[in-house]
């Protein structure tokens, strides 16, 4: 650990959310998406990863869903600053926080997380633009076109397709719903987007799109640089 560290002192740390997204989907859907994605990008960086925070601050629901918890903002941000702390004892001077999840008050937990001498980094995988490999969607919902086809991607195994049902609203309203301030309309099964035209191949390249973009920007990876299946874990 101690070598590696010498030659990059990054951490990658993903933090996901188990809440509802459909009745087509896991509710764990964005940790695993998260998960995976730590796993690939510490495979080309040799950043080392930790392990999947797989609790965050859920949007509001009309009813409880089978399965799904969360935690306060407050909780999660004090979480992470006493997970933050043990690492940068450790000798990391980078945290890279990575999350599939579109809250606000989940993102606002991890961009305010406090530091001695650490920089921490935010990333916000569905910040990327996505536009041009959707069809239904202009931008990603939640339960939608891009979760859907990601999960397809990564794990088909999981996803129920024939039960996916499409919901759209104005962005004014998915707007609200992103900022806490709003629950999803009446008549969604957790779903806002368009699902029903998700695909594997869709899910393929916006996966790629989104590993490409990170490990470039964020991580400094030479663009050509090729994908390892071995991942360095905290």
């Amino acid at each position: 650990m101690a070598a590696i560290l010498q030659n990059d002192p990054r951490l990658l740390v993903p933090v996901g959310c188990t809440e509802p997204h459909g009745t087509h989907l896991p509710i764990g859907c964005d940790s695993i998406i998260v998960d995976r994605l730590a796993d690939d990008l510490s495979a080309l960086s040799g950043a080392i990863r930790a392990p999947t925070v797989e609790y965050g601050v859920n949007a509001p629901t009309r009813s409880p869903a089978p399965g799904a918890a969360g935690v306060r903002k407050k909780t999660l941000h004090r979480l992470l600053n006493d997970l933050v702390a043990a690492w940068e004892n450790c000798g990391f001077e980078e945290l890279i926080l990575l999350t599939a999840h579109a809250f606000d008050p989940h993102q606002e937990a991890l961009a305010t997380v406090i530091t001695a001498r650490a920089r921490v980094r935010v990333v916000d995988l569905f910040a990327i633009n996505l536009s041009d490999l959707l069809e239904g969607q202009l931008e990603p919902m939640h339960g939608d076109e891009v979760d859907t086809s990601l999960m397809l991607h990564l794990a088909p195994e999981l996803v129920r397709l024939e039960s996916a049902e499409d919901y759209m609203v104005e962005r004014g309203d998915l707007r609200k719903f992103r900022r806490g301030s709003g629950k999803a309309p009446r008549g969604t099964a957790g779903t806002l987007g368009r699902p029903s035209l998700a695909s594997a191949e869709k899910g393929k390249l916006l996966y790629e799109r989104i590993l490409a973009r990170v490990a470039v920007r964020i991580l400094g990876v030479a663009e050509s640089a090729p994908a390892s299946s071995t991942a360095a874990s905290a």
